[in-house]
């Protein structure tokens, strides 16, 4: 059996809708109740929070609900191209929160004086006036090889960034630089005048694996070669 409101009852019932939800619209987007009264920053290591702030313009005062996360977002992403990710929440009542990942360097290529630093992914993505420290250099020297015309700067930029991020610990904390010749001639520079010819790219994980067997067995030796990580060799003392 179904139940019928009274036609009064059914009117007010709709009257009381209508003004609940007027309410809840105007305390949402008219009052004070829901506005932006701070913008936190959290996650940022090189970048300040001030310039997080300013880079996502959100205005203080306006209604929480009228902030679009994604457009502050996008505008952080372009302004700041430190930023590998970022999420822009709302605090209730009166609270953004943006949170920062920064793109972390895992090499340097110098420039006009300056270091333009490049993360795990090959991306250049700031220029700094002084070599970060403990960020090897990376020396592109393709300028008229056959492979740049072939592959591009860009996919041997990733080529030396991917050798870089598979590198033993031991081999990581002392390389120094990495120079690119062409896709196959990749060589690392570590320290005290050792030099270790990776070749490629490819096989990242057995070349990494056979340096380093390669470098207890011969302790003594200046230059290390596993372009061919099943044929490693070893020489210089």
């Amino acid at each position: 059996m179904r139940l019928r409101l009274p036609g009064r009852l059914l009117l007010l019932a709709l009257a009381l809708t209508l003004l609940l939800g007027g309410f809840g619209a105007w305390a949402l987007y008219g009052s004070n109740w829901a506005t932006v009264e701070r913008v936190s920053v959290s996650g940022t290591a090189v970048l300040t929070e001030g310039r997080v702030r300013a880079a996502a313009r959100i205005p203080l005062g306006a209604p929480l609900l009228s902030v679009d996360r994604a457009a502050a977002e996008r505008r952080l992403r372009e302004a700041l191209p430190r930023i590998d990710s970022v999420d822009v929440v709302r605090a209730w009542p009166h609270g953004i929160g943006v949170k920062v990942t920064e793109r972390k360097p895992e090499l340097a290529m110098k420039e006009d004086g300056n270091f333009v630093e490049v993360d795990d992914e090959g991306v250049r993505f700031a220029v700094v006036p002084k070599h970060p420290k403990g960020v090897p250099l990376l020396v592109m020297e393709v300028q008229r090889s056959a492979g740049l015309r072939h592959f591009g700067s860009e996919r041997l930029r990733r080529e030396a960034v991917s050798v870089a991020g598979s590198l033993p610990k031991s081999v990581e904390r002392d390389t120094r630089t990495v120079r690119v010749r062409s896709y196959d001639s990749i060589t690392l520079e570590l320290t005290e005048g050792r030099t270790v010819l990776w070749g490629s790219g490819e096989q990242r994980a057995a070349k990494a694996k056979s340096l380093t067997a390669l470098m207890k067995a011969a302790k003594d030796a200046r230059h290390f070669d596993v372009s061919v990580p099943s044929a490693p060799a070893a020489s210089g003392s």
